[in-house]
């Protein structure tokens, strides 16, 4: 392994979920590393907002837009961005959403729809990508997982459920894909400061709770999660496959 084993420089990059948050920092990171970075979403305009940020930053950035949970618009707009600018070597899985409500009334059209957007999404797109990487010989994946992966709160059990499958999705598609030399990882951030949960981030009582349980005393910056990012996705980590890394200031460690 000659030369820096970070540089992403010829790689493609398909981030969903990315126009903020985790993923436009992990979109970000990937690009500055030299990939070629296609962020996904369903809002065009929200898309067009941050590849022109990245544009800016002179950073190699395409937008495609598809939703994640259909099926048929995954396959439309991997084989858009294949032909458009290459097949795709890097894919991170990102895209995610949250509901909270007590579990005795959760709604189950919002339980059906969290278990479709954060865990049979990551396994349709996976779907999609595999078939050129399987064909190249190499490729990198990584599900967003969360500190919820392995722990638990109230209020928010399909979110829970939703990432303990991701966990077991990533170890399973670990196994199976190790043959054609694709690795396929988990992060699980813990308590970052993202719009997502702006709800949390408001609450006094609850920024509070982070803050004293957390042994960093703080929220995650976003910007902090593209290192993990830029590692796995690298010749650095060929040798890892099937783990879930946390990122959450020491919380799952500590008592």
């Amino acid at each position: 392994m000659g030369g820096n084993p970070f540089d992403l420089a010829g790689r493609v990059a398909l981030v969903t979920g990315a126009y903020r948050g985790l993923g436009f920092a992990i979109a970000r990171g990937l690009a500055a590393a030299g990939a070629r970075v296609i962020v996904n979403g369903r809002n065009a305009d929200a898309l067009a907002g941050a590849t022109a940020v990245l544009d800016g930053e002179g950073l190699k950035a395409a937008a495609s837009v598809f939703d994640v949970t259909d099926a048929r618009a995954i396959r439309e707009g991997v084989a858009d961005v294949t032909r458009r600018i290459g097949p795709i070597d890097l894919l991170v899985n990102n895209a995610g959403i949250q509901r909270r409500h007590a579990l005795v009334g959760f709604p189950q059209d919002q339980w059906d729809e969290i278990i479709a957007t954060n865990l049979t999404a990551p396994y349709l797109v996976s779907q999609a990508v595999l078939p050129d990487m399987i064909a190249n010989g190499r490729g990198k994946i990584i599900h967003i997982a969360s500190l919820l992966s392995e722990f638990a709160r109230p209020s928010v059990v399909p979110y829970t459920a939703a990432k303990g499958g991701i966990r077991q999705l990533t170890r399973g598609m670990a196994v199976e894909l190790a043959p054609h030399n694709i690795q396929v990882n988990a992060i699980a951030p813990g308590y970052f400061a993202t719009e997502m949960n702006r709800a949390l981030l408001d609450d006094p009582q609850f920024d509070a709770w982070v803050k004293k349980r957390t042994p960093a005393g703080r929220w995650g910056n976003p910007a902090e999660i593209a290192g993990l990012a830029v590692f796995l996705a690298s010749s650095a980590a060929d040798y890892i496959t099937g783990q879930m890394i946390m990122i959450d200031g020491g919380m799952s460690v500590a008592l």
